[in-house]
């Protein structure tokens, strides 16, 4: 058994990041088969019309992760403090709002269908295409947000092999699902959406069926869906920076959909739409680092061990460190072959997409330390300083700069605006993070002088 307390922190580092990461990578790989799927089975034009989905899909994200990633973070410290009749009332209250919400996100989608696509930049050729996907999508809202919400509760209790085992399962019947669905079903690119909506479904079984039948520390119980306001204003509170960060990427996402039709039209959707599946799978290990993290740094800072905490930090910025550059390196080396596996024989398609893909993501070999920074501060219940440096990236710097640069340089301004916002955010990241761990060498001291 996982011993956040005792066992070493590289270890621990290794048994909830490798899972996490093998977990994001399937989940980036199957984004990215789909994405091919539906290039060579729908056209570019069905491409575009997942990119104009995109913003939709990232307001779901949003909701979810506010109450998913919040009550996580909240369930790690109260598990340090050793209060787990908390710790299940805050599972209780989370599991509840993962179905209310995406519930109402969902109303509102099929009430404005088509003024809302229209706002995320499609045009009118791809709105039936955008729509048909959209559609079976938002059907699927709540055990997508059950698959991806409850599963972080797996994680916070020490079982990362579980939650890794719950997006392999999701995202492997996707892969099936989207072959079977597009190429012989001939359900074009709601076919794709029926697979998504598939693999949810059944990772939500799967999901539940851990708590119910017995095999979790956590006991979900209907006496703790009842909604306690204290309980749910502190896991919004936590759960906010990740869920401002996917506001605000979806904020970024409908500027740069629709400054992409203004400058490049359809085919610079498309582009966009295999640059962001690419870079997906190339940040997800990133991520699944920061994740692994999570539950180290905040038991142990729940528990007062700050040099554990310490510790899990550095440890955690190498790894993504490490792992950006090797990203990024495949991408110099393998950028073309795989951008023409998405655009199946579109010469133009493909230049486009290999020029913005490089320019995009630059300086991705430093873009780790942002993510993992930015992380810590949600792990530690600190809401403020972790929503101002998940923002700093989309709201200070690349929103600003997607507005000007374009409008003097063209598409080139697009792709320009990513390096230098990654840059500026990693710069203020590293400020925050100077005066955190001056303040934590405080706060071991004081600690060790008490014991």
């Amino acid at each position: 058994m996982i011993s956040l307390k005792n066992d070493s922190i590289g270890k621990l580092l290794w048994d909830f990041s490798m899972p996490a990461i093998v977990g994001m990578l399937v989940n980036a790989l199957y984004n990215i088969i789909s994405r091919i799927f539906v290039g060579r089975g729908v056209g570019s034009i069905a491409i575009a019309a997942v990119t104009v989905a995109l913003p939709v899909m990232t307001l779901m994200m949003a909701i979810t992760m506010l109450i998913g990633v919040g009550a996580t973070a909240l369930i790690s410290i109260r598990m340090g403090e050793k209060k787990m009749d908390e710790v299940e009332k805050i599972a209780g209250n989370a599991t509840a709002l993962l179905v209310i919400l995406p519930f109402l996100l969902s109303l509102v989608y099929f009430l404005f269908a088509d003024p809302i696509l229209m706002l995320f930049g499609s045009s009118p050729e791809v709105l039936p295409y955008a729509k048909e996907y959209v559609h079976v999508i938002m059907l699927g809202a709540i055990p997508g947000a059950i698959a991806f919400g409850v599963n972080n509760f797996i994680r916070a209790e020490g079982n990362p092999r579980f939650a890794m085992e719950t997006q392999i399962i999701g995202a492997v019947i996707n892969i099936i699902c989207n072959y079977v669905y597009i190429f012989i079903f001939n359900w074009g690119i709601a076919g794709s959406a029926w697979a998504a909506v598939t693999g949810q479904t059944i990772s939500a079984i799967w999901v539940l069926s851990y708590f119910l039948l017995g095999r979790s520390k956590i006991k979900l119980k209907l006496s703790n869906f009842k909604i306690e306001t204290p309980i749910v204003l502190k896991t919004l509170t936590i759960g906010f920076a990740p869920f401002a960060m996917q506001i605000a990427n979806t904020i970024q996402q409908t500027i740069l959909n629709q400054t992409l039709s203004r400058h490049g039209g359809d085919i610079a959707l498309s582009a966009v739409g295999i640059l962001m599946s690419v870079s997906m799978l190339l940040l997800m290990p990133i991520v699944g680092v920061s994740q692994g993290a999570q539950p180290i740094i905040g038991y142990n800072y729940g528990a007062r061990n700050y040099d554990r905490v310490k510790e899990a930090l550095k440890k955690a910025i190498i790894a993504g460190t490490a792992m950006a550059t090797f990203g990024y390196i495949l991408l110099l080396l393998f950028a073309v072959p795989v951008v023409e596996l998405f655009s199946k024989g579109d010469t133009a398609l493909t230049e486009l997409t290999v020029h913005a893909l490089l320019t995009f993501m630059a300086v991705m070999p430093v873009v780790g330390f942002q993510i993992i920074g930015s992380s810590y501060f949600q792990a530690v219940g600190k809401p403020i300083q972790s929503t101002f440096l998940s923002l700093s990236r989309q709201v200070l710097f690349f929103i600003p700069l997607l507005l000007i640069l374009p409008r003097y340089l063209g598409i080139e301004g697009v792709w320009i605006t990513a390096p230098i916002a990654d840059v500026l955010a990693i710069l203020v990241t590293g400020t925050f993070l100077f005066y955190e761990i001056k303040k934590q060498r405080k706060l071991a001291l004081a600690t060790d002088i008490q014991s």
